[in-house]
């Protein structure tokens, strides 16, 4: 299965320990209550995966600063307690704090008690750094486990994956091809997924990402709406 694949957002299902086929299949994250876009065509949610990174993180936030906007970072525990103040920074910003786990691996051959002990983890190091006890997710990788799904429910987290994403993890990404990707066709209501690092993708691929941020948020701009967090068009 090819990492392409993977980033663009595989659905998987499956019994632990005897996987099914997965895909990335619209429909199936709709019967499976997996919000793709936002509840409410009130704005456009930036989306950024695997920070805080300490180049990634602080060009990103100077840009989103420099436009106004607000967005939401889906932060690794692990990273986090590499980077405390980072994280802490984001949140001071005003932006959403959400999780993405505490180690950046595929959920679909982790047991109920490995996820278990992740998102606790997790969890727990984003709010010792943030002051912030997030309740929005998104797995590595956009895959999701069945029994992943569950326990983030009986959480009371609230899942999330995307709309749209500008591939920005490739080693082919320039700025010019993040920024035609993460905006084509891009209208409210789109969750746009992007990256603040390049922890688990291409050695620099933050800064396409960077260079790409004012080409999309002027597309925001121009659809006559602002960036907004995830959580705050729930």
């Amino acid at each position: 299965m090819g990492r392409s694949l993977l980033r663009y957002g595989l659905l998987g299902s499956l019994a632990w320990a005897a996987p099914a086929p997965a895909a990335y299949v619209p429909m199936l994250a709709r019967a499976l209550r997996i919000p793709l876009r936002l509840p409410h065509r009130d704005g456009v949610a930036l989306t950024f995966d695997d920070g805080p990174h300490p180049q990634g993180t602080p060009a990103v936030l100077e840009a989103l600063e420099q436009a106004g906007a607000t967005a939401t970072f889906f932060l690794v525990g692990e990273q986090v307690d590499r980077f405390p103040a980072l994280a802490a920074e984001i949140a001071a910003a005003g932006h959403e704090i959400a999780i993405h786990g505490y180690r950046h691996r595929l959920l679909l051959r982790r047991s109920p008690i490995a996820l278990v002990a992740d998102f606790d983890r997790a969890q727990d190091a984003i709010a010792a750094a943030t002051g912030r006890s997030p309740s929005l997710y998104r797995p590595p990788y956009g895959v999701f486990s069945t029994p992943a799904l569950a326990i983030v429910r009986h959480r009371g987290w609230t899942p999330c994956l995307w709309s749209k994403w500008g591939w920005d993890w490739s080693a082919s990404a320039t700025a010019e091809s993040v920024a035609m990707r993460a905006t084509t066709g891009l209208c409210a209501g789109d969750v746009v997924l992007l990256h603040d690092a390049d922890h688990y993708s291409s050695p620099g691929s933050w800064r396409s990402t960077a260079a790409a941020l004012p080409r999309v948020l002027d597309a925001v701009a121009a659809l006559d709406v602002g960036c907004v967090s995830v959580s705050q068009s729930t």
